[in-house]
């Protein structure tokens, strides 16, 4: 199901149509990394670059016991921060990131996570996808994360065109009331892990299906495709 032609004000009907049902299908849609203030949201997001939430997730108790602010982590001993943050594979950058992060949150900022994106973005380590995250999440302030899920949906629901995370990010927003990005971020980040898979999408079982001008590319038949379909995100 091929859209050639349709108008800025179709796609907009369109696109937040599609996010009123994965609203629908994904009720409990949130971020799946387990935090309990802006300091644990910061560095658990930090440390599931190249790895899983649910690893991040399975040594996060551990990490936080042991270092439950930026003070404390700042000053952590090294090769015991490298132990503990050790399965989630490459634990020699990712210790050096969280000491220089807190070092710079102590430095810049008394320990605290400033609730501003230009701030979170120049600590070190900090992208927008991951002060997006942090803003949103943690702080309850509108933002748009694009991870490759995010990017990847974003193109074949026709959101847009546009690779680059920043370009994706502003032209998906400018389609969607700023109060929804958060939760439209976790929809379609949610469906991406769960049918809108990066090698062999279920359309056949897909919700949004039909409103999709990327229906086809994974297999249509609904037994097939069914079977395609995670009941969570990859662990």
């Amino acid at each position: 199901m091929r859209r050639t032609e349709e108008t800025r004000t179709g796609l907009v009907r369109r696109a937040r149509r599609i996010d009123r049902i994965l609203a629908a299908t994904y009720p409990d849609a949130k971020a799946e990394l387990d935090f309990d203030n802006p300091f644990e949201c910061l560095v658990v997001t930090v440390l599931s670059a190249q790895t899983t939430d649910k690893r991040v997730n399975a040594v996060r108790p551990r990490l936080f016991a042991a270092y439950p602010d930026a003070r404390a982590m700042a000053a952590a001993d090294r090769a015991v921060l490298e132990q503990i943050v050790g399965p989630l594979g490459f634990f020699r950058a990712k210790s050096d990131a969280l000491l220089k992060l807190s070092a710079a949150l102590v430095l810049e900022y008394g320990g605290e996570v400033p609730p501003d994106l230009d701030a979170l973005v120049r600590l070190p380590g900090v992208g927008r996808k991951t002060a997006n995250v942090v803003l949103g999440n943690a702080f309850g302030m509108p933002g748009i994360t694009v991870d490759t899920h995010f990017g990847r949906l974003s193109r074949r629901l026709g959101f847009t065109t546009e690779t680059d995370p920043v370009k994706v990010e502003h032209a998906v927003g400018e389609l969607f009331p700023k109060r929804d990005w958060t939760m439209l971020s976790h929809h379609l980040i949610w469906h991406g892990r769960r049918c809108c898979h990066a090698k062999k999408p279920a359309c056949g079982a897909c919700p949004v299906a039909r409103l999709c001008p990327s229906f086809g590319e994974g297999p249509t038949d609904p037994e097939v495709a069914a079977k395609l379909l995670r009941t969570e995100g990859p662990n």
